[in-house]
């Protein structure tokens, strides 16, 4: 089994932490509790007879230097709980969750284009993708901020996005029809303007090609695990980190 430590960090420290999560040579769990608040709020039902799984999915991966973030949600079979965020200061030995859990969202893509500034992509599903937005990072991930993509509600989420600059960047917004968005920044996200708009799939052209990546998310369904790995100098993959698949069970 995994090798989970909780640590309480005091609210007044600059860098708030949830539990600590050392990474063994078995799958590291991100432990769910189910507290009964939650059974309600999401209108879960579970019971002793029918329980509830609740399972981690990882959806990107970012390594920079020796720290490497992880973005994904937990999730029952029919819902959606929280979006995590998760940290590794030290290459993938021990991890955190550097921002409190986003109820009823995900977390998508993670990218940094430098060592301070960093963005990860996120919807809100109520049960529907709604009201895309990003956690901003502008001290290499110590502390994050929300920040909608629009001012008001829009259906559908964001499908890529690429910085290649703390200021610049570009993003696609597919609506809940199938239609398709680009747009752009010059402030860092702060605001965006549509470049394109259509009903044809879109890509951006400053994001390099996905098969060039360094670090990747895979799930290993023999383990039930969510491996992260990253390229090595051979162009094969090495394992850096794994997290189980199930997080907790609601009764």
């Amino acid at each position: 089994m995994a090798t989970i430590v909780a640590v309480r960090v005091p609210l007044f420290c600059s860098l708030l932490f949830f539990p600590l999560l050392l990474a063994a040579e078995d799958a590291t769990r991100v432990e769910y509790t189910c507290p009964a608040d939650d059974v309600e709020k999401f209108g879960l039902i579970c019971s002793e007879d029918e329980p509830c799984d609740v399972f981690l999915e990882l959806a990107s991966v970012e390594g920079v230097g020796s720290t490497i973030f992880a973005t994904g949600n937990l999730h029952t079979l029919v819902t959606t709980l929280y979006g995590v965020l998760l940290m590794s200061g030290d290459g993938g030995k021990t991890w955190a969750e550097p921002n409190p859990r986003i109820q009823a969202a995900a977390l998508d893509q993670v990218q940094f284009p430098d060592f301070q500034h960093g963005w990860a992509s996120g919807v809100t599903l109520e049960p529907l993708a709604r009201d895309p937005f990003f956690l901003v990072t502008a001290d290499g991930g110590k502390t994050w901020r929300r920040r909608p993509v629009f001012n008001e509600t829009r259906y559908g989420s964001i499908q890529q996005f690429w910085f290649d600059s703390a200021k610049s960047g570009q993003l696609i917004f597919e609506g809940s029809k199938g239609s398709f968005e680009i747009y752009e920044t010059t402030t860092g996200g702060e605001t965006w303007t549509i470049k394109e708009a259509g009903n044809k799939t879109a890509r951006l052209a400053i994001a390099p090609a996905k098969d060039t990546a360094t670090w990747r998310v895979r799930a290993d369904t023999a383990t039930k695990a969510n491996r992260i790995e990253r390229r090595t100098a051979r162009g094969g993959w090495e394992v850096v980190a794994t997290f189980a698949v199930r997080a907790g069970v609601c009764k």
